[in-house]
């Protein structure tokens, strides 16, 4: 009886001693997961964990004609880097890494109401407004009347949709545009000076298409004799016949005085904005900010120059803003193509060194 009495309560304490460490256990259990889920939800920690897309989703598929199509073997996805707390516009976006020797996508849900979205000179060019390519050999915007029409084309089927389906849902739609507000444009445009009305607009394109038309868009034609260096002949042909030449010389004189409209093929609201490049990125960045905009969605004209380098381009923006650019929302300049689609993909991929990269169809609005 003694030996069973022992044997019982020594079970007894070695019970017990067990309820305490388990207890003790999943205590410690619990705080390990509390801290584990503070450090999730810490915003200056992003756990950049790189898992291989095994089915991986089409990138600028969508408009062949316009923009080839991303083609890379190795493709990755990370986490969710913005994750808004009212995120109902997503965005999948991509980018590229030597490192990585891949392609990362990257999920992110942004504050619609704290996005703008823009698009860089959409230039009204041989669309009917008035402003025309000077004959016979001017140059202008993608330098010629048949690849201007392109371009008008390319804002018909891919930037218009886009902007209409989240006109009204984004904080803000932009065009930038070249110069600085003038009377004709104020009364057409939205600013961040002016806010016209339909009377307004009416009576401002009626303006604006006057004094397209009464300008002469007429330049000299080519050379038809050209002096050479004969110690220099390949330097001083291209000085006197270059491949490009926006100069008085082929665009008459005061052609880029004009005021250049947003071009016709895209339906501009009146709360839309237009962004004036000669007011400069300060006064833009500085708006942005009052609005409350953190992310900004690019689209337009030229990927490799005004995307790039004007006051709404990438290398602006993104000192201060979250930007995605919208791969098949945008041409590049395409010079010895009849199409831009291999430039174009050339322009994007090279900015996705260091730039999000997303396309239509990955920017979806869906409820929380």
């Amino acid at each position: 009886m003694r030996s069973r009495k022992f044997i019982e309560t020594k079970g007894n304490q070695m019970s017990g001693t067990f309820q305490r460490r388990k207890f003790l256990a999943a205590g410690a259990a619990a705080l390990y997961s509390g801290f584990k889920k503070t450090e999730a939800a810490d915003p200056s920690s992003y756990v950049n964990e790189l898992k291989p897309v095994r089915v991986a989703r089409p990138i600028l598929s969508d408009f062949p004609h316009y923009v080839e199509p991303i083609k890379c073997e190795t493709r990755f996805e990370s986490p969710i880097l913005i994750n808004d707390p009212d995120g109902e516009l997503h965005v999948r976006a991509w980018r590229w890494s030597y490192n990585a020797r891949g392609i990362i996508e990257i999920p992110n849900r942004l504050n619609a109401n704290q996005t703008a979205v823009i698009v860089v000179h959409p230039w009204g060019i041989d669309d009917g407004q008035g402003w025309r390519t000077p004959q016979p050999s001017g140059v202008a915007f993608q330098c010629t009347p048949q690849k201007n029409r392109l371009v008008l084309q390319h804002a018909r089927d891919v930037i218009n949709p886009l902007l209409k389906r989240l006109r009204g849902k984004a904080r803000l739609v932009a065009y930038s545009l070249p110069g600085k507000e003038d009377p004709i444009r104020d009364k057409v445009y939205r600013s961040w000076n002016s806010q016209p009305t339909a009377a307004m607009r009416k009576e401002g394109l009626q303006e604006l298409h006057r004094k397209l038309e009464a300008f002469e868009y007429k330049g000299e034609p080519l050379p038809t004799e050209i002096k050479i260096d004969p110690d220099h002949p390949i330097q001083s042909y291209f000085k006197a016949f270059p491949g490009l030449d926006a100069s008085s010389k082929y665009d008459h004189e005061g052609f880029w005085e004009l005021p250049v409209p947003v071009m016709s093929s895209i339906d501009v609201a009146l709360n839309d904005l237009v962004i004036y490049d000669g007011d400069g990125y300060g006064k833009l960045r500085d708006h942005l900010k009052q609005m409350g905009i953190r992310h900004i969605l690019l689209a337009g004209y030229n990927t490799d120059m005004c995307v790039c380098k004007t006051t709404a381009g990438y290398e602006n923006l993104q000192q201060d803003f979250n930007v995605f650019l919208v791969g098949d929302a945008t041409i590049a300049t395409f010079p010895g193509q009849d199409s831009p689609r291999h430039a174009t993909n050339a322009s994007v991929s090279f900015a996705a060194l260091n730039l999000m990269i997303t396309q239509s169809s990955w920017i979806e609005m869906k409820r929380k």
